[in-house]
């Protein structure tokens, strides 16, 4: 059962347009049924696979606040979320990477709002599962398998006999979760990373899930279930050796559940970049009182369900300043 919720949840986030009407039922309304609430209206978002899971929880949880308030959302990478505020197709763009110079200077105004990681993720049947459990790989074997192409098997990658050959799995779209990957080997964008290309984390686990030699990355609610907050079947995180000394020490194995990895993240165990913060974007400051409102409630009431969704908070700093800016 659990192999075929995910596999749903997996061809639902990879449809061509994936757009979500949020709606619920019989919240905040008076005794006749019909809502007293005076917030109405619709609010557009699109972008980041990262910040999709978060944002339908925010969407949920403020509907039902505002029973008359409709949000559409639709996942298609960072790119997209970027290109579609820009140009004003929708109201917010998720953003899962930092807002370059360049953006800025074509007018995009953004709000850091939570903070994830991107992970290095493996079949569960690779034949050196338990080793790669074990030692881990470093940085520099990272690199070899994705940048420089050096290591092609994994008992290279292992130092182990197994001729199992490494199947490398990057992003097709364009997104933050490959150029957070990218920085963590020293480079600077996701084109620089050597593998084949799949649409969305959504894809990017699949194909892993597929493939016994499957290597890639992906965002920390693509490979931990929100229910079990353990690894889906099928896929698990590949630790990383920080401190290369050959084995993964006790203070470097917080893989196991997702409380663990996000207590990592959250304490700066857990190397940044990968780690990011992830952004709400737009065409200059939203005029849309609708849209800021919801901007105010996710800085705010809204922040206590990041945990709940597997999701870390932004520093105080930080959502000081995004709270500054919307207000």
């Amino acid at each position: 059962m659990k192999k075929k919720i995910f596999l749903s949840f997996i061809a639902f986030c990879t449809s061509l347009v994936l757009i979500v009407l949020v709606c619920s039922c019989n919240s905040g309304t008076g005794t006749s049924g019909k809502s007293t609430d005076k917030l109405s209206g619709k609010i557009t978002i699109s972008g980041a696979f990262a910040l999709y899971p978060m944002t339908i929880k925010w969407a949920e949880e403020f509907k039902k606040i505002h029973p008359k308030v409709t949000i559409n959302i639709s996942a298609g990478g960072a790119g997209k979320g970027m290109a579609d505020a820009l140009s004003k197709m929708v109201d917010l763009g998720m953003y899962s990477k930092e807002v370059s110079p360049e953006e800025r200077a074509k007018g995009a105004w953004y709000l850091a709002v939570s903070k994830d990681a991107v992970f290095p993720t493996m079949n569960t049947k690779n034949p050196v599962f338990k080793e790669l459990k074990a030692k881990g790989l470093t940085r520099q074997k990272f690199f070899d398998i994705f940048i420089s192409k050096k290591i092609l098997t994994w008992g290279e990658a292992t130092g182990t006999a197994s001729k199992e050959e490494l199947q490398p799995f990057t992003r097709s779209d364009a997104c933050g979760a490959a150029e957070m990957w990218a920085k963590y080997l020293n480079k600077k964008k996701q084109e620089d990373l050597q593998g084949l290309g799949v649409n969305g984390d959504p894809g990017v686990a699949d194909a892993i899930r597929r493939n016994i030699g499957g290597i890639g990355f992906n965002n920390l609610n693509f490979v931990f279930d929100m229910n079990t907050r353990k690894p889906y079947e099928g896929i698990d995180v590949i630790p990383i050796d920080l401190n290369e000394n050959g084995k993964i020490d006790p203070e470097e194995n917080f893989y196991g559940t997702l409380d663990e990895a996000m207590k990592a993240i959250r304490e700066g165990v857990y190397p940044a970049p990968p780690a990011r913060d992830l952004y709400l974007v737009s065409a200059g400051k939203p005029t849309n009182k609708l849209v800021l409102e919801f901007l105010n409630w996710i800085l705010t009431d809204g922040q206590k369900y990041l945990t709940e969704a597997g999701y870390v908070a932004v520093s105080p700093d930080k959502l000081k300043e995004s709270l500054g800016k919307v207000k």
